[in-house]
Formats: C-alpha cells, sequence, structure tokens
C-alpha cells in the first residue's frame, strides 16, 4: 500500500512541473487573422516586396501556436510559399494568394462550444 501512494506521489511530483511549464496561448483574435487575410490580398493585388513580406511575417508567428490545429497551419504555410513576388502579376498568381487567404478566418478561427440541446422530459 505504502508503495503504491509512493509511486502515485513521484509521478505527480514529475508530472506537475511539465503541467506547469506550458504558459496559456490566447487564441488569434479575429482581427488578427483578418489582418494577415488583408496583407494576402494587398499581396495578391499589388504584387511587390513590401507587401509580401507583410503578409508572410504576420502568418509566420501563428505557425508556432501550440493550440492551432494543423489544418490552419496547412493554410499558412501555403500562404507564406505563395505570398512572394512574381514577374508576372497573371490572374492565376492572384487567384491562388486570394483563396488561401479566404479560408484563413474560417479555418483558423476559434471553434464554437456547441451547447447540448435540453433533453425534453418525459411525462
Amino acid at each position: 500500500m505504502t508503495s503504491k501512494l509512493t509511486r502515485v506521489l513521484l509521478l505527480l511530483a514529475i508530472a506537475s512541473p511539465a503541467i506547469a511549464a506550458e504558459p496559456f496561448e490566447p487564441w488569434p483574435s479575429k482581427d488578427q487573422l483578418r489582418s494577415i487575410e488583408q496583407a494576402a490580398y494587398a499581396c495578391s493585388r499589388d504584387n511587390s516586396t513590401e507587401a509580401c513580406a507583410r503578409a508572410r511575417e504576420l502568418a509566420d508567428p501563428l505557425m508556432d501556436h501550440s493550440r492551432l490545429p494543423g489544418l490552419c497551419k496547412d493554410v499558412l504555410w501555403s500562404l507564406m510559399d505563395e505570398a512572394k513576388v512574381a514577374n508576372t502579376n497573371d490572374f492565376r498568381r492572384k487567384d491562388t494568394i486570394t483563396t488561401t487567404a479566404r479560408r484563413i478566418p474560417r479555418v483558423c478561427a476559434e471553434p464554437a462550444i456547441k451547447k447540448e440541446k435540453p433533453k425534453a422530459r418525459q411525462a
């Protein structure tokens, strides 16, 4: 009995610093996601070094965000890859960046907590 209690206490002592070491990281705000989207639109439209660098600069910190799902990081990664200055700013380039930018608010937004429907009373 004593050895089991000792094991449990040792396990808790080892695990507690690891749990306490992870600080809470808030979900990116809608404004933050919207600013990334707007910067991507500017990159698509202007095809300038400054606009494209701004889009990549805003998206990069979210790649290390601990709470974002992999799908969101995939979209951000695609944007960072696409948001580069091109020789010709053709429709295909603009469409690719714009389509990726439109996905950011939908894929990276904080998921809504669904409330359970109250159970109907049985008579």
